[in-house]
């Protein structure tokens, strides 16, 4: 785990974190509520992904 690096985190059961590839800067959304969870890029209003340098 270390080329992730958690850098936001909202919540205990409705929980909504923030983690950067420490290899190319991309930024990337988790949600996780109950038993349901996703991992996306995180994406500007250009609908680039948010690199991180």
């Amino acid at each position: 785990m270390n080329r992730f690096k958690k850098v936001y985190s909202q919540g205990t059961l409705d929980v909504v974190e923030i983690w950067v590839d420490t290899e190319t800067g991309v930024n990337y959304v988790f949600h996780r509520n109950g038993n349901a969870a996703g991992l996306t890029p995180l994406l500007d209003k250009d609908g680039k992904p948010v690199v991180t340098p």
